[in-house]
C-alpha cells in the first residue's frame, strides 16, 4: 500500500495528528532540547526521555523504534568499520558529493572527511533514518547494511511500542520525510519544516566541508591541538571542551567538518541544565559568534 493511500485511509492503517491537518504552518518542536540528546531531535524513537514530548506512536509505521536512542548511530558490537566515526551503526554509502564551488574560497577543498559524513549518513537523505547495522539484541546484524539499505532485513524488527514499520524513510522530499515535513508538503500538511537539514548529495549551496583551514588576515588562528583536532579554546582552558569549534586532521591537515561547528548530542547554551543551542550549533550563533570564530571580518 502506498504512504498517500495510508493517509487518506487513515481511519485503517493511521491516524494523523491534528496539526498535521491544520494549517500549513512550521511547528516548534515538542522536544526541551534540555540535558541529554534523549530529549533532542535526535532522538530518534521519537519519545523525549524525560517524559511529554511528541507522539512516537505516530511514526512507528515509517521508522523501526529501537527503544534505545543511541543505537540509531552507534553500537557495542559489529561496528561499520568502513568509516572512522566512534562505533558507527549506521548505513553509508558510497558517495561521491557536490561541492561547494565559489570564486571566494580560498582553500582546497575535498569530499567530506569522516566527521561529515557520519552526519550526511543521514542529512544527505539517500538513506533511512533507522537503516542500522546492527539492531538492539542478538540476531539483528547484517554487513551488507554497511554500505546498502535493505528494507527486508528492517523489516524483521518488531516495534514493541506500536505498530511494525512497513516502511523506512529518509530525509528527502517524495513520499518520505519531507512528505510531510516541508511547506506545502505532498502527504501532509502543517508538520514542522525538515527542508533546512535535508541537504541532499549536493553540497554546492551549504558551508564547504572538506576545505583546509584557511590563512591569513581574514582568518582567526585555533589555539588549541588535541591528537589530530585543532580548536578555539573559547574559555582558555587549555581543554578541547563540547562548545569549542574545531578543525580535523583526517591526513591532509585541519579540515572544516560538520561536526566543526555542530555537535549532535546537544550543547548547554549556558552551563549544566540549560536548553541547548540551537540546531546543535557548539556556540549559539548570536551577533554571528559561530562565524566570527574562524572569520576575521
Amino acid at each position: 500500500m502506498q504512504f498517500r493511500n495510508l493517509v487518506i485511509l487513515s481511519a485503517v492503517a493511521i491516524v494523523l495528528p491534528v496539526q498535521w491537518a491544520s494549517a500549513d504552518i512550521d511547528l516548534p518542536t515538542k522536544f526541551s532540547n534540555q540535558g541529554t540528546i534523549g530529549n533532542t531531535r535526535h532522538n530518534l524513537t521519537q519519545r523525549q526521555t524525560s517524559g511529554g514530548g511528541p507522539s512516537g506512536a505516530s511514526m512507528d509505521q515509517f521508522r523501526n523504534d529501537y527503544r534505545e536512542v543511541c543505537v540509531y548511530c552507534h553500537t557495542p558490537h559489529g561496528a561499520n568499520t568502513n568509516i572512522a566515526a566512534p562505533l558507527w551503526n549506521r548505513t553509508v554509502r558510497e558517495t561521491t558529493y557536490t561541492l561547494y564551488n565559489q570564486a571566494s574560497l580560498s582553500g582546497a577543498i575535498s569530499q567530506p572527511g569522516a566527521n561529515s559524513l557520519a552526519c550526511l549518513s543521514c542529512h544527505d537523505g539517500q538513506t533511512a533514518v533507522d537503516s542500522v547495522v546492527n539492531m538492539p539484541g542478538s540476531g539483528g546484524y547484517k554487513e551488507a547494511q554497511k554500505t546498502s539499505q535493505d528494507n527486508v532485513f528492517l523489516n524483521t524488527w518488531t516495534n514493541t511500542s506500536g505498530p511494525d514499520a512497513t516502511s523506512h524513510f529518509g530525509l528527502k522530499e517524495g513520499k518520505e520525510c519531507l512528505g510531510c515535513h516541508a511547506p506545502g508538503a505532498e502527504l501532509g500538511a502543517g508538520a514542522t519544516s525538515f527542508t533546512t537539514f535535508a541537504l541532499g548529495t549536493d553540497l554546492s549551496n551549504d558551508h564547504p566541508v572538506g576545505v583546509k583551514l584557511p590563512t591569513g588576515a581574514d582568518w582567526n588562528v585555533p589555539s588549541g591541538t588535541k591528537d589530530n583536532i585543532r580548536y578555539f579554546d573559547a574559555n582558555s582552558d587549555n581543554r578541547l571542551s563540547k562548545g569549542d569549534i574545531r578543525f580535523y586532521d583526517t591526513g591532509e591537515g585541519p579540515e572544516v567538518e560538520c561536526a566543526s561547528c555542530h555537535d549532535p548530542h546537544g550543547v548547554p547554551s549556558a552551563g549544566a541544565g540549560s536548553k541547548f543551542n540551537t540546531t546543535f550549533l557548539r556556540v549559539e550563533n548570536t551577533g554571528s559568534a559561530v562565524c566570527l570564530t574562524c572569520h576575521n571580518k
